[in-house]
């Protein structure tokens, strides 16, 4: 099979027997996108789909303001509404189905405002980093600011208690310190995963990323009511609540695009400013110097007496004579002949030898060297051998007769 840049062969399993590998049972994934999107695009992107404050969202945003202030008067002056808080509150939800009460413990942490900030806040921050831009942090940040703010301030102000605290059947609960209308929770959910398809770049994206925020909205309101924790109508305040702060942040983006370029252009100036700081007084220029070539006579005149400027200079000149290098052991010493080395009559031309590295001795064989010579005992010289025994002195010239 030919091999192919960026694909993956992903082989079908097998329904019976194995089968060899065909065109027919492979399945080419090609992974060159996908490693595209791993890569940080070459140039900030300044040509953003921004959402804009359009007719149409300002009548969404007209109407859901509208809805917000009508369930706010219906727990005050509707008997309807507070009705149905309180028999779904005595209905126990979670007592009629105790087996789910474990999973959706868990379920409704991804309305609380910690964990979910904190997951949306690494997709985004690494798609600022892809996209060269810190929009998508600063979208979110101004999201929760006004989350906090405006949901904040209305739970603090209505003082509503939850369905665990209530006192009075049948009474709406306000004004009694509480702080659970509208639900955070849900309100929380509508605004971290919505934020998602808010900054996403595509329709396609935009419509799943919605559907998916809608699904983890729907969820953790429905579960917070499971549980016990909020009425019917905190509910509905909340996911209407979180609906507004979708709705409004286009009014944010130009506050938006100016954070973020102000803080881009910090960011440049604070790298360019990494650079060699000036030194506080100017270095004038070194003169130059000329350099003038000596003539060939004045060379000439400036060597020793019989060196010409053709012949090769003397070994001694550069390195000391042959004899005075010890020699290494194993090897024979170059005879030296009228004070002249070897290389002394080679010509210009030829290189000049190069001894080899004398061997290194270990730590045990080296001799200790002391201001007074060496400690060790010197082997004696070896003695040349005589050609003829020497006859002794008082024989000399006495012939057998």
């Amino acid at each position: 099979m030919r091999a192919s840049p960026h694909h993956i062969v992903i082989t079908n399993p097998p329904v019976g027997a194995v089968r060899p590998l065909t065109p027919c049972n492979v399945r080419w994934v090609r992974t060159d996108r996908i490693l595209a999107r791993l890569e940080q695009e070459p140039e900030r992107a300044s040509n953003r789909d921004v959402p804009r404050m359009s007719r149409t969202r300002k009548a969404l945003f007209g109407s859901a303001l509208g809805f917000y202030a009508a369930v706010v008067l219906a727990v005050f002056v509707s008997d309807r509404l507070i009705l149905l808080d309180w028999q779904v509150m005595l209905f126990r939800p979670y007592k009629q189905w105790p087996e789910l009460h474990a999973a959706l413990d868990y379920f409704v942490v991804l309305g609380q405002r910690g964990p979910t900030a904190v997951l949306v806040a690494a997709w985004l921050g690494w798609r600022s980093w892809r996209q060269r831009t810190l929009r998508p942090m600063l979208a979110l940040g101004a999201a929760l600011l006004l989350l906090n703010s405006t949901v904040g301030a209305v739970k603090y102000g209505l003082g509503r208690l939850g369905p665990h605290y209530a006192t009075t059947v049948g009474a709406d609960e306000m004004f009694a310190g509480g702080d659970i209308f509208p639900s955070g929770h849900t309100a929380n959910a509508v605004v971290t995963w919505g934020i998602l398809a808010y900054l996403a770049t595509t329709p396609r994206a935009r419509r799943v990323l919605s559907v998916v925020a809608a699904g983890f909205a729907l969820g953790v309101g429905a579960t917070t009511v499971y549980l016990g924790t909020h009425w019917v109508s905190d509910v509905l305040l909340g996911w209407i609540a979180g609906l507004l702060v979708l709705l409004a942040l286009p009014w944010c983006e130009p506050a938006i695009a100016a954070a973020n370029t102000w803080l881009l252009d910090s960011r440049d100036r604070l790298k360019q400013g990494r650079g060699l700081a000036p030194l506080p007084f100017p270095i004038p220029p070194l003169p130059p110097v000329a350099v003038s070539p000596e003539a060939p006579s004045a060379r000439a005149a400036a060597s020793p007496a019989g060196h010409t400027a053709g012949a090769p200079e003397p070994a001694s000149a550069h390195e000391p004579a042959p004899s005075a290098r010890p020699a290494p052991a194993g090897e024979p010493v170059p005879a030296v002949t009228g004070g002249r080395s070897p290389a002394a009559g080679r010509s210009a031309e030829q290189p000049r030898p190069y001894h080899p590295a004398r061997p290194h001795l270990t730590r045990s064989e080296r001799t200790p060297v002391t201001p007074t010579g060496s400690r060790r005992p010197q082997p004696p010289a070896e003695r040349a051998p005589r050609a003829a025994p020497v006859a002794p002195a008082g024989r000399r010239g006495h012939t057998s007769g």
